[in-house]
């Protein structure tokens, strides 16, 4: 995890912390763990003074921690290789299924390329490791297509267009 994450258009200081499963929770404060922590030690993340995240790693499922999306404000999901789409399939679950309000976060192997299907597939903040892509959102050189056949999380980001209503035209 970076020192800064990129939320709303600009790069914003890291307010979480993402303690090893071998690591002692802190005392305060907004706290993310695995999910096999999470499930081992629920009951005292619940009773911590702060907010809870989860981090999932790419094969793990959302069983277990679906019932407790209502306490969980932040939910981590780690891109390993740029070519793994399962973190985008995991991110429309818990937008569009579970209608998850809390924030959304891709870690790890994030390109440029992939940041506005990112944000289409309901992803609201990126922690950036790699310098090109930060320098790229840094600068706004992050382009990409704004004509769409599939529909995004955030459907307010787009409309229909009058001649072929299956096409979707972002913002």
């Amino acid at each position: 995890m970076s020192d800064d994450v990129f939320r709303d258009g600009a790069f914003h200081a890291e307010t979480w912390s993402f303690p090893k499963d071998d690591e002692k929770l802190p005392p305060s404060g907004p706290v993310a763990v695995g999910k096999a922590r999470f499930l081992i030690e629920i009951q005292a993340l619940r009773s911590r003074n702060g907010e809870i995240g989860v981090v999932l790693t790419p094969g793990e499922s959302l069983d277990g921690i679906v019932d407790h999306l209502d306490r969980i404000t932040l939910v981590a999901l780690r891109f390993t290789r740029y070519s793994d789409g399962r973190p985008y399939s995991i991110a429309r679950i818990l937008r569009d299924r579970y209608d998850y309000k809390g924030e959304l976060r891709a870690t790890g192997d994030v390109l440029r390329d992939q940041v506005k299907f990112l944000l289409r597939a309901g992803f609201d903040t990126l922690d950036v490791a790699h310098a090109g892509t930060r320098e790229a959102l840094r600068s706004g050189a992050v382009v990409a297509m704004t004509h769409h056949y599939q529909p995004a999380s955030a459907e307010t980001s787009e409309g229909r267009t009058s001649t072929a209503p299956w096409r979707r035209v972002s913002s």
